[in-house]
C-alpha cells in the first residue's frame, strides 16, 4: 500500500523524485523520504508525515542534479510513524538503500539471525531487514545480489535497490505488489503505479511476480529469478494526464463526484445498444456462459463489494440465476464450492487488491472461469484472469472511491444483463433498467445540481458523532456505501443497516444526538420504510430520507429530504451515490479534514 517511484538517467533532478512521489501519495502518506545517487554516494532524506513536510525539508536542493534516485510514501504495517522508520532504508555501511511495498512474513527470523551476527538494526521495518541481508550478501554485483537474496523473503514485496558504487543502475523485484517500469531513451523509470510515469512515457511493462529488472539510462531488461531474460508486452497507456490533476476543484474527490456524467457514459460506451448488452469481452465465454455455467461468486472488498451487492440484488431480482458474494478476505479462506462450472467475478479498482487477487488463484486451482473488472490496463488481476472488462473512466486519485462504485454498478449491471440474456431470462422488465443506465449521466447532472442544499445539510449534521443508514432491498447496498463513504473521510462512525433489522439491535442506539439516514426509493418495500422511519422518530433521532421526486408522505414524516428523480428500483443505487458522497465530502471539509487523504487509509491494499 506504498507508493515507489525511481528514476535513473539524465537530467535527473531531485525535484522530479518528490513530482512522481506526489503522483503517489494516495497509497499512503504517514511518512516519506527519497535517496539519491550523485556519483559518489548515497545520500537519504527522510520525514513523517506528508510529502509537504519532505518537500520544505528539501527545498534548498530540489534543484540538484542527481545520477539516480529512489522516493517512497509510507502507508506504516511494521514500526510505528516516525523518521526512523520512513523509507528509504540502508544497511550499516549505507551503501546500499532501498524502498519497498509489502510485507515480509519471516522478517523476524531473518532480523534474529542477523542480531545473532553482530548486525545493529536503526529501525523497528520489516524493510530494513532486506537491506541488512542484501549488504551481507553483496558480491560486487547489485543485479546478482538481489537477485539471489529475494529467494531468501517470504510475503509480498516490491523493491526498488541502488548501491553507491553503481548510479547509474536501479535494480527491481517483484512479488506480489506492483511495480511498472518504462524508458524513454534518456531515463528509466520504476512505479507503483503509471501515473508517476505518464510524464516520460506512455509505454509501460508491468512486472509479474518472481521478476527482476536492471534499470539503466538507456533501457531496461526483465529477468526471472533463474536469470533467464524475459521479452515483455509493452503496454500503451492512454489516460489523459490532466485527469490526475484537480483541474481547479478544491479536492480531488469533489472533482471525481463531479465528473461522474462522463466517467459513466465512457465506462458504458459500446456496451449497450437500443436497450441490449454488447460487452464484446464476454463472447469469449458465451458458450460456457449459456451451456455450462452453474453458479456466480463476486469477489470484492470495501466500496467494490458494496457495488457487487447491487449486482446480485438485480441478477435474483429479475432471475432464477443465484450470485453468492463473498468479501475477498473471507473467501480465500472458506473453501468455496468453486469448481470447473463456476463464474468467478473479481471486482477491483486497482486491480491489485491483495485479498481479491489470491482469491481469483485460489479460484483458478478449483478450475473456476475468473472475469476481472478493474480500472487500471495491465494490473495484476487483470492479468491473472480469463477474461476481463476495463471500467474505462480515468485514474480515480481521491481515496474514498466515486467515480469507480457507480462506473462498477453501471458495468456489473451490463455484465448481469448479458447473462441473464444468454440464459433466457432478458424480460422486457430488465430492458428497461439497462436501457435507464444510458440515462444516468442526464440524470447526475440534474443531482449534482443541487449541491447547495447538501452542503447546508452537512452544516447541519457535521457535529454529530454518529450516524446509521438504513434502507431495504436497493436502498440496503445504498445504505451501506453511504455509511461506508462519511464514515471515511469525516471519522464520524456510521453503518449501514437492513431497515427491517433495526429492532433487532441497532434501534437501542437511537436517540435525539443519533441522526439516521433512510434510502427510501418508490418501491413495494416504501410502506415498510414508513414504518421504519416511524420507529425511529419514536426515539427523537432526526431523519434525513432520500427519496423519489414527488414523495409528498416522506416529505411530511422526515426532518429532512433529498429529492432524486424516478427511476427503476435497480437504479437507485446509483441515485443515491452521488448525494451521500457530497454529504460525506462537505461534512469532511466542514470538519477542517482532508477527503482526498483519510488516515490510516490508501486507495490500493496490497497488503493483507
Amino acid at each position: 500500500m506504498c507508493g515507489i517511484v525511481g528514476f535513473v538517467g539524465k537530467e535527473i533532478k531531485i525535484e522530479d523524485l518528490i513530482t512522481g512521489l506526489k503522483k503517489l501519495e494516495y497509497r499512503g502518506y504517514d511518512s516519506a523520504g527519497i535517496a539519491y545517487n550523485n556519483g559518489s554516494k548515497i545520500e537519504i532524506e527522510k520525514k513523517e508525515g506528508k510529502i509537504e513536510v519532505l518537500e520544505q525539508h528539501l527545498h534548498e536542493i530540489m534543484k540538484k542534479d542527481i545520477k539516480s534516485g529512489l522516493a517512497h510514501t509510507r502507508w506504516a504495517t511494521h514500526g510505528a510513524v516516525s523518521d526512523i522508520n520512513s523509507h528509504p532504508h540502508s544497511g550499516q555501511k549505507d551503501e546500499i538503500a532501498i524502498v519497498h511495498n509489502g510485507i515480509i512474513e519471516n522478517y523476524q527470523e531473518l532480523k534474529d539471525e542477523l542480531q545473532k551476527s553482530g548486525v545493529k538494526f536503526k529501525s523497528e521495518t520489516d524493510t530494513e531487514v532486506i537491506a541488512q541481508v542484501l549488504e551481507r550478501e553483496y558480491n560486487g554485483d547489485l543485479f546478482d545480489t538481489v537477485r539471489k537474496a529475494v529467494k531468501l523473503f517470504e510475503g509480498a514485496y516490491a523493491i526498488g535497490v541502488m548501491h553507491k558504487d553503481d548510479p547509474n543502475t536501479i535494480i527491481a523485484a517483484r512479488k506480489g505488489s506492483p511495480m511498472v517500469i518504462a524508458n524513454n531513451g534518456k531515463v528509466s523509470i520504476l512505479a507503483s503505479d503509471v501515473t508517476p510515469i505518464l510524464k516520460y512515457s506512455r509505454k509501460v511493462v508491468f512486472l509479474d511476480d518472481g521478476e527482476i529488472v536492471r534499470l539503466k539510462p538507456d533501457g531496461y531488461k526483465i529477468y526471472n529469478l533463474e536469470n533467464e531474460e524475459i521479452q515483455k508486452e509493452i503496454i500503451d497507456i492512454t489516460w489523459d494526464e490532466t485527469l490526475a490533476e484537480k483541474g481547479g476543484y478544491d479536492h480531488f474527490m469533489e472533482k471525481e463526484i463531479n465528473e461522474q456524467p462522463q466517467s459513466i457514459k465512457s465506462a458504458l460506451a459500446g456496451r449497450i445498444e437500443n436497450g441490449y448488452p454488447t460487452i464484446k469481452e464476454l463472447d469469449s465465454i458465451k458458450d460456457f456462459i449459456k451451456n455450462d455455467l452453474e453458479k456466480i461468486y463476486i469477489v470484492a472488498c470495501g466500496t467494490s463489494y458494496h457495488a457487487g451487492y447491487s449486482m446480485k440484488y438485480f441478477v435474483e431480482a429479475y432471475s432464477n440465476i443465484n450470485i453468492s458474494l463473498e468479501v475477498a478476505s473471507e473467501f480465500r479462506y472458506m473453501n468455496p464450492h468453486v469448481d470447473d462450472k463456476t463464474l468467478v467475478i473479481a471486482v477491483s479498482q486497482s486491480g491489485e487488491t491483495i485479498d481479491t487477487l489470491e482469491g481469483i488463484r485460489l479460484a483458478k486451482q478449483k478450475g473456476a472461469h475468473v472475469l476481472a473488472m478493474s480500472n487500471v490496463v495491465g494490473s495484476t488481476i487483470p492479468r491473472e484472469s480469463h477474461s476481463v472488462v476495463y471500467m474505462n473512466t480515468g485514474p480515480e486519485i481521491g481515496v474514498a472511491a466515486t467515480k469507480t462504485y457507480t462506473a462498477q454498478i453501471s458495468i456489473l449491471y451490463a455484465i448481469a444483463a448479458q447473462i441473464m440474456n444468454w440464459k433466457g431470462y432478458y424480460t422486457e422488465e430488465v430492458k428497461k433498467i439497462i436501457s435507464e443506465l444510458e440515462l444516468i449521466p442526464d440524470i447526475y447532472k440534474e443531482i449534482l445540481s443541487k449541491k447547495d442544499h447538501i452542503l447546508e445539510l452537512a452544516r447541519e449534521y457535521t457535529h454529530y458523532k454518529h450516524m446509521m443508514f438504513i434502507g431495504r432491498g436497493f436502498g440496503y447496498t445504498a445504505s451501506l456505501e453511504g455509511a461506508l463513504k462519511l464514515k471515511e473521510i469525516s471519522y464520524i462512525n456510521a453503518n449501514g443497516y437492513q431497515a427491517g433489522e433495526l429492532k433487532h439491535g441497532p434501534i437501542a442506539l437511537l436517540d435525539e444526538s443519533f441522526p439516521v439516514f433512510a434510502i427510501v426509493p418508490f418501491n413495494g418495500l416504501r410502506e415498510k420504510m414508513i414504518s421504519n422511519i416511524m420507529e425511529v422518530k419514536a426515539r427523537k433521532a432526526r431523519v434525513i430520507a432520500i427519496s423519489t421526486k414527488g414523495d409528498e408522505k416522506i416529505k411530511k414524516i422526515t426532518n429532512e429530504y433529498i429529492e432524486v428523480p424516478k427511476t427503476s428500483e435497480a437504479i437507485s443505487p446509483l441515485t443515491v451515490a452521488p448525494v451521500t458522497q457530497l454529504f460525506a465530502y462537505y461534512v469532511a471539509i466542514l470538519r477542517n479534514l482532508d477527503p482526498d487523504k483519510p488516515r490510516n487509509l490508501a486507495k490500493s491494499v496490497t497488503v493483507e
